[in-house]
Formats: C-alpha cells, structure tokens, sequence
C-alpha cells in the first residue's frame, strides 16, 4: 500500500513538473517568436534612420550662415564698445 501511494505521488508531481516545463517551454518561445520580430523592426528602422543624416554639404551651408550671423553680431558689440 505505501508503495502504491508513493508511486502516485511521484507520478502526480512528475505530471505537474511536465506541465511546468511544458508552458515555459512554450512561453520560451513565443518570446524568441516576438524577439525575431523586433529585431527585423529595428533593424528597418536603422536602415531608415541611416538614409536621413545631414549631408557634408548641407551642414556646411547651414554652418556658414551661422558664422556669417556670429560675425554681424560681433561687429555689433565691437561697434558699441567703440562708441565708449
């Protein structure tokens, strides 16, 4: 009798263990599944990021208009440092 009882014990946690293994198996992956898939994401998105940089030339022409305003600016308040 204690034989049998052991018997169905360890066959009842061995069932519930199999079950546990079982869903994070599964939950394993489904989480590779969504890993795959966020990664294909990211990886379209660096494609779409990369082709939107400032240009050499566009920053250049931005950063010369720049200067040519700090330049006026600087006259300016060496103009006012004259007048005193």
């Amino acid at each position: 009798m204690e034989q049998t009882l052991i018997n169905v014990a360890l066959g009842a946690v061995s069932a519930v263990l199999g079950w546990v293994l079982k869903v994070v198996w599964d939950s394993l992956q489904s989480l590779k599944r969504a890993d795959e898939a966020l990664a294909s994401k990211v990886a379209a998105i660096e494609v779409l990021v990369a082709g939107s940089y400032v240009t050499r030339e566009e920053f250049r022409s931005e950063l010369a208009g720049l200067h040519s305003k700090l330049d006026k600016v600087l006259d300016a308040l060496n103009r006012k440092v004259d007048r005193r």
